[in-house]
């Protein structure tokens, strides 16, 4: 049986769900998305991705159709419609369609709204148990990586630049200093044991604010484990005592390998298997 999607005021079979040949996102691009987990049944760290939201939309001037509350209603709304349990609700909205494919902003057009879910195992991935691989790859995107905005196709061509090396995730970098990953936050591991300190790039229009990471950091104050917000090298990866990464589909990924390389003689470290269960414990807890 197809899963439940909304699309703008209606709940529909997800293999019946459509939008307008017309539609800004399909045209331009012109839309922003939203990803939020959901565990136990319920969506985690949501207030987060829906403030990300207002935030991202504002930057670009589009309208929400509903407000973020009642968007958030929906969301729960979609997600008992599915019986989903462990997975992903996606979000996006767009500028709406259009008569022409017109560049300017059009007038009096209601923006696209679409929800979909997607079943994910969380708790048992055995991608957590034996860490994953990461491909380097230059960051070729624009300069508003702050904006959630759905045009992504420089992360498709790294993640699939990192795929055909049998690598799980791309971190892309800048002259050597690396951003972010293809589709999350990325860190290292500097120091071990009470001298352990993770290094995380400070939020900028360079990245993307991850809500995870945002929660994350929060639970890492609490631990008393030393946070340097900064940049950091391939290089300096290469030679950390563990990487990780962090995101709505991965929670905390412990990272084993970048460019082939073993980080931490290949082996999940301490830091990013404690965080892991810090962040599943917070998650639980809705």
């Amino acid at each position: 049986m197809s899963a439940i999607a909304y699309v703008n005021g209606q709940f529909v079979p997800q293999d019946q769900a459509t939008i307008s040949i017309m539609d800004r996102g399909f045209l331009f691009a012109d839309g922003i998305y939203e990803v939020s987990a959901v565990l136990d049944g319920k969506l985690v760290d949501n207030d987060l991705h829906m403030a990300r939201l207002e935030r991202s939309v504002g930057e670009i001037e589009l309208p929400l159709p509903l407000p973020v509350a009642e968007i958030a209603e929906l969301m729960r709304e979609l997600v008992v419609r599915n019986r989903l349990q462990e997975g992903l609700v996606y979000l996006q909205v767009t500028r709406g369609a259009d008569a022409t494919r017109s560049f300017p902003f059009p007038a009096n057009v209601k923006p696209t709204l679409v929800m979909f879910i997607d079943q994910f195992d969380f708790l048992a991935s055995p991608k957590a148990k034996t860490g994953i691989k990461v491909k380097s790859v230059e960051d070729i995107r624009w300069a508003r990586r702050d904006i959630k905005s759905v045009a992504l196709l420089a992360q498709v061509l790294a993640k699939q630049a990192a795929a055909a090396e049998g690598c799980h995730e791309a971190w892309m970098h800048e002259g050597g200093i690396v951003t972010e990953g293809g589709s999350s936050t990325a860190y290292i591991v500097k120091g071990e044991g009470a001298s352990a300190r993770i290094v995380t790039r400070e939020n900028s229009r360079k990245i993307l604010p991850g809500c995870t990471r945002h929660a994350l950091l929060d639970l890492v104050r609490e631990t008393g484990i030393e946070l340097e917000e900064r940049a950091f090298t391939v290089e300096e990866a290469y030679a950390a005592k563990e990487a990780f990464v962090t995101s709505a589909t991965n929670f905390v990924m412990p990272v084993t390998e970048i460019d082939g390389r073993k980080i931490g003689g290949g082996q999940v470290g301490p830091v990013a298997r404690r965080l892991r269960e810090l962040y599943i414990a917070h998650a639980r807890k809705g």
